[in-house]
């Protein structure tokens, strides 16, 4: 039986507190494969970034001090990305990482990317919803899941 070479994993972050560990967990994974790595990040409406409900990134302090960064624009929401990404670069300890921020839906971001890129698996969290938000508001994971050929290795991320 043939192997198949896994040489590409794209690990799709958000700013919750817990990006910190799906990023761990999929550099771990591509460590062990020998595979490149990709962190990307999806910015959707802006509107969403200023609404309560929203996890800011100002919640992900143990990287980065966000204070300074204005949340007004597409493109000041651009610079935050990167800069987040380049943090948890910096915080793996590999120079070789690539990053993308990508513009749009979730999901349709996702999967975009990885196949523009050439990914062989898409690593990312599960947060833990409540059902109705999942019926209301959709799982972008489970969007992801059931719409990409690419495998997908889902971190859980709900608090034991």
């Amino acid at each position: 039986m043939k192997t198949l070479k896994m040489g590409k994993i794209m690990i799709a972050l958000d700013y919750d507190p817990t990006a910190q560990k799906v990023a761990e967990i999929g550099f771990t994974l591509a460590t062990a494969m020998k595979a490149e790595v990709i962190l990307m990040h999806v910015i959707t409406d802006i509107k969403y970034y200023s609404s309560i409900a929203y996890s800011p990134i100002m919640g992900y302090t143990s990287m980065m001090d966000m204070s300074q960064v204005k949340i007004d624009s597409v493109e000041s929401l651009i610079n935050a990305s990167n800069h987040f990404l380049d943090k948890i670069k910096d915080h793996l300890g590999d120079k070789a990482i690539k990053t993308t921020v990508q513009e749009g839906d979730f999901a349709e971001s996702i999967i975009n990317s990885a196949k523009k890129h050439d990914v062989d698996i898409i690593v990312m969290g599960s947060h833990s919803k409540k059902w109705l938000e999942n019926i209301l508001m959709g799982s972008v994971t489970e969007k992801v899941l059931h719409e990409s050929a690419i495998p997908l290795f889902i971190v859980p991320t709900k608090k034991r």
